[in-house]
């Protein structure tokens, strides 16, 4: 089996994020770096990591005029990280793919943020569902050529039948049974994520969080396949 899980590095500083790294080790498939640390270490660290031989998520949701994402996502490119997140806006993913070439990177368009329910939309201004936000942007992904999206487990069986099986499926708000909710408002659990046609899970707190991270690691993993034994 795949292993699916993205550690999310959601710490104040690199001392911490390297513990994490160290104690989780390769029982992750790659590590998040959000806004946070990333305003704390920077692309520098980014580097370290990558140097390190590990792959990389940088979450930065990337949102500005196109020449200036174009130029934003070359860097990253060149940097050698594995996952960047832009905006599931036409003009933004075109200008991240543009920038992007023939680099290894996947480029991921966020839909929803799973913090974000229908009265959230309102607030914004998009009078519609989150269900049909998701599913306009997952297609205008397609269009823009992009590598793949992130989207909220509770949504992603009706991306993957819109993406089909070629896009790379992320999907953060993911918690193990009993597992507390923290910020998000649309979650599930890993092994549902999975079964519905999640490539990653982006996990935080239920790993970082516990005094082994390897073995809490390994022990979602398990609860995944023991899910895909069953259905099968």
């Amino acid at each position: 089996m795949k292993n699916p899980i993205i550690v999310a590095l959601d710490v104040p500083g690199a001392e911490e994020a390297r513990r994490i790294v160290d104690a989780v080790g390769g029982h992750a498939a790659a590590y998040k770096v959000g806004m946070e640390l990333y305003a704390a270490a920077g692309m520098d660290f980014v580097r370290e990591l990558v140097g390190a031989g590990r792959d990389v998520f940088l979450d930065m949701k990337f949102y500005d005029i196109p020449e200036t994402v174009k130029r934003a996502v070359r860097q990253v490119a060149a940097a050698g990280v594995r996952f960047l997140t832009v905006h599931g806006s036409g003009p933004v993913m075109r200008a991240a793919v543009e920038g992007k070439g023939s680099a290894r990177l996947e480029l991921l368009a966020v839909t929803v943020l799973t913090s974000f329910d229908r009265e959230d939309l309102a607030d914004l201004g998009y009078p519609c569902e989150v269900q049909e936000l998701v599913e306009l942007r997952v297609r205008k992904a397609k269009e823009a050529d992009m590598d793949g999206v992130v989207c909220s487990p509770l949504e992603v069986r009706r991306v993957r039948e819109i993406a089909g099986p070629g896009m790379t499926l992320v999907t953060p708000g993911v918690r193990s049974p009993g597992a507390a909710r923290g910020d998000q408002k649309r979650v599930a659990t890993p092994a549902e994520a999975i079964r519905n046609g999640a490539d990653y899970l982006v996990i935080g707190r239920q790993i970082t969080r516990t005094a082994d991270p390897a073995a809490e690691a390994r022990r979602i993993l398990e609860e995944i396949a023991e899910a895909r034994a069953g259905a099968s």
